[in-house]
């Protein structure tokens, strides 16, 4: 009759550790986020966007698109300005889940959006964006 009360704090125990460490996983994949992406088009694969650090030494290009995330919940979208510079866009991400955020823009010109991360390795961020 102990045995029961013994196995179920076990499971509780075990189960707390693997929240833990998931949580623990998604803040570190989310710090990894955090910072400035511009978009390396050229490497794109089909609905697959890539992007780079802005630190990157891309090849000349008419203009690159990205964005910026920030630990706080803000996020600013690059954009193409009208004169060929770069034009941010402010608003915020949430994380839907450990792979996914959604992007609100404040000026509400373009409706919500969310990106996929496909994946995230040696400064190469991969995203599918979803209307």
């Amino acid at each position: 009759m102990r045995l029961l009360p013994l196995l179920s704090s076990c499971l509780c125990l075990l189960l707390l550790a693997a929240t833990c460490r998931s949580d623990a996983q998604t803040a570190a994949r989310m710090q990894q986020l955090e910072r400035t992406w511009l978009h390396a088009h050229e490497e794109d694969q089909g609905d697959i966007q890539v992007y780079r650090p802005n630190t990157y030494p891309f090849p000349p290009s008419r203009g690159r698109t990205g964005f910026a995330i920030d630990h706080n919940g803000l996020f600013t979208q690059y954009d193409i300005a009208p004169t060929d510079g770069i034009e941010g866009r402010k608003g915020r991400w949430t994380a839907e889940n450990d792979h996914t955020l959604r992007i609100t823009l404040e000026d509400k010109k373009d409706p919500d959006y969310k990106l996929e991360v496909v994946s995230l390795e040696n400064d190469v961020l991969k995203v599918r964006r979803v209307e």
